[in-house]
């Protein structure tokens, strides 16, 4: 760092806390930069600040929200549960440069942080860095591989396969009906996250230390989250109980949960993917999917499904961090979370997690696997599951013996119903169409 701006409280936190030895997500301190410079347009628009100071604070948060700054946020994320350590890092770094700028002394407590507390201030930026995180990028990504399995799913739809559960042959279902489920599957974890962004958007900015709005005026609140919205073009609102939004994490907490779901969505995915692709030779052999890398360092020709299991490791991770964030969600004590940097720090990194492995998914894999359809059609042609088709005509029990029978001699299912039923060999074909029983 050629030039440091912040001050004392700053040295202060770096000196105390050094347990990560990584500071705040840089999103986090973008979001805070936006936030700060919106306080200050309320601040002047309440006549509470000159317009020369306010200028020279919004000018440096349209830098600090710009990223133009990240190296001067050096404070650990494992400090004081409130985050005050970063948001007095904010308040010095936005002095100084102020100070600087515009000829005036500014204060980073009486006038960079004029009207706000950490207490208001953290818990806001963790929704605003949130918020952001799934406009820009989160929802980019799931849009996209939910088209890009739409694009799949036609091209797949007459595609028969046989179906499985329990890992078990079962009937038969087509490739596009398949990856349907995991079109569904995503459409559904969007849909959740979107509603999450309604409670998302409240912020606890203008409720001070406890939730009273001490040292600030009633509409604070307010004029900040118009001056945010305008600035990042997100639909923020004041909360309407500043208590519950100091003291609890619970909508940090609910969209820890629906990430926690989409990776519990995207591992499920992996590992179909995985197994679909096993082999070539002594697995399932039904897809194969592109040959990246080699996959072994003593065994020449082995490729491995290193996307699906990179998407994998990323969900378990993600798990990981939505169980910090439960610990941490429900550590309010009377008026005010004491873990709010543990949460913003995992609700970012979650998302960053995820997008990424939604990019990686769609790009690499699910638009480029190809199917063995030679090899999928001759399994598919030996199921002796597909006499469950016939179980209207002859009855559970001499289906039991028909499938038994072409397990053990390995013999079409077909042949099999032709020589242990009096049903006609058309009619038997008809019934036994893959085609037609999906």
């Amino acid at each position: 760092m050629s030039e440091i701006f912040y001050q004392e409280q700053t040295r202060l936190a770096v000196d105390n806390f050094s347990i990560s030895g990584s500071g705040m997500p840089a999103g986090f301190i973008h979001a805070l930069g936006a936030l700060k410079l919106a306080c200050a347009k309320a601040n002047l628009e309440l006549g509470e600040l000159d317009k020369g100071k306010a200028n020279a604070i919004i000018q440096v948060g349209e830098a600090i929200a710009a990223g133009n700054l990240d190296n001067q946020f050096p404070v650990d994320v494992y400090q004081t549960g409130s985050g005050t350590s970063t948001n007095m890092n904010a308040n010095e770094v936005i002095a100084t440069l102020a100070s600087k700028q515009s000829g005036l002394s500014v204060h980073p407590n009486d006038d960079v942080n004029m009207g706000q507390s950490s207490n208001d201030v953290i818990p806001s930026t963790i929704h605003i860095a949130s918020m952001v995180m799934l406009k820009q990028q989160m929802m980019p990504a799931l849009q996209q591989i939910e088209a890009d399995l739409d694009d799949r799913i036609d091209e797949l739809s007459a595609t028969v396969k046989t179906g499985r559960t329990h890992l078990m042959d079962a009937m038969p279902v087509t490739f596009g009906q398949e990856l349907s489920g995991w079109q569904a599957q995503l459409r559904l974890c969007r849909q959740r996250i979107e509603d999450t962004c309604v409670r998302l958007c409240r912020l606890a900015i203008g409720g001070t230390a406890v939730g009273t709005g001490i040292n600030t005026q009633s509409n604070f609140g307010a004029l900040t989250c118009k001056y945010l919205s305008e600035f990042l073009d997100l639909p923020f609102t004041v909360t309407d109980n500043h208590f519950a939004a100091i003291s609890s994490q619970d909508t940090a907490l609910e969209l820890s949960g629906q990430l926690n779901t989409l990776a519990a969505a995207l591992m499920k995915i992996s590992n179909d993917l995985r197994w679909m692709n096993s082999g070539p030779l002594a697995g399932l052999g039904e897809i194969t999917l592109p040959k990246l890398q080699a996959g072994s360092s003593i065994m020449p020709g082995k490729v491995n499904p290193v996307i699906p299991e990179a998407v994998a490791m990323a969900c378990a991770q993600t798990m990981g961090y939505h169980s910090a964030i439960t610990v941490a969600a429900q550590s309010g004590n009377f008026q005010l979370n004491v873990m709010l940097p543990l949460i913003g720090q995992n609700l970012l990194l979650s998302q960053q997690l995820l997008t990424r492995s939604c990019e990686h998914l769609t790009r690499q894999v699910i638009t480029r696997f190809t199917v063995n359809k030679e090899l999928v059609e001759q399994a598919l042609n030996k199921n002796p599951i597909l006499v469950t088709a016939l179980n209207q005509r002859i009855g559970y029990e001499k289906g039991t013996e028909i499938a038994k029978k072409a397990y053990e001699e390995k013999r079409d299912i077909l042949d099999v119903a032709k020589a242990m039923t009096n049903i006609d060999e058309e009619e038997l074909r008809s019934l036994l169409d893959p085609a037609r029983l999906v």
